[in-house]
């Protein structure tokens, strides 16, 4: 069984992101998969899923395994192109496709949309673009899942991260932006590989899942 698996897509590589992290720090690689098994559980039997932000998609094949079909969408086409190297089984049913939600929204409509680790890096002055955007490719009865680094988290940051997280949020601020575009927002702390309902300021991640997005996709101000 080994061997066949080996045959027939041969040894899987790190992707470019996940080979850095494995080199810099790599039991962030840990927190990175539980981020992303917690989307799986979140959108499980899902028919339709899409990721914003997917970098190299190497901790997607977790969510791909619990949802019909995955849509993997990066801003960056060297992701994308990262993205395409490596073999999936047809089983996995991911496509992929360059996508700026700035700029516009993707066809859909998706039944689940999430993005780990890319509000933080949307400037402030574009966030209400961005969420429109990924509104308008949500259906109606979708999910959202948005995760990011806590705003309290950046006092230990290193100054590489604090130069790319232009937009980070605390707790109420991020349920507060969310609830402008969905009736029903659900915030998690998370502190290394644990998700919980602790208190905000202690939390080192931030998970929110949103649903019933409202009419218009919100806005305002």
């Amino acid at each position: 069984m080994l061997k066949e698996i080996e045959d027939e897509f041969g040894r899987y590589e790190l992707g470019l992101m996940v080979n850095t992290g494995w080199h810099q720090d790599p039991k962030r690689l840990a927190f990175t998969l539980s981020r992303y098994k917690f989307v799986a559980k979140m959108l499980a039997g899902r028919k339709s899923v899409l990721e914003i932000g997917c970098g190299d998609g190497f901790a997607s094949r977790i969510v791909a395994a619990e949802v019909e079909h995955l849509t993997l969408s990066d801003v960056d086409p060297i992701f994308i192109d990262e993205v395409r190297k490596h073999p999936v089984p047809e089983s996995a049913k991911i496509d992929t496709v360059v996508a700026d939600f700035v700029a516009a929204p993707l066809p859909g409509p998706f039944d689940g949309i999430y993005g780990l680790d890319v509000l933080e890096h949307i400037q402030p002055a574009d966030e209400n673009a961005f969420m429109s955007n990924l509104c308008a490719s949500l259906a109606d009865d979708g999910a959202v899942i948005v995760g990011l680094p806590s705003l309290e988290s950046q006092a230990y940051a290193s100054p590489g991260s604090k130069a790319g997280h232009v937009n980070c949020k605390s707790g109420d601020q991020l349920k507060e932006f969310l609830s402008r575009y969905f009736a029903n927002v659900f915030v998690f702390s998370m502190n290394d590989e644990v998700v919980h309902t602790g208190y905000f300021p202690m939390a080192q991640y931030l998970l929110a899942l949103s649903t019933q997005k409202k009419a218009g996709g919100g806005g305002g101000g």
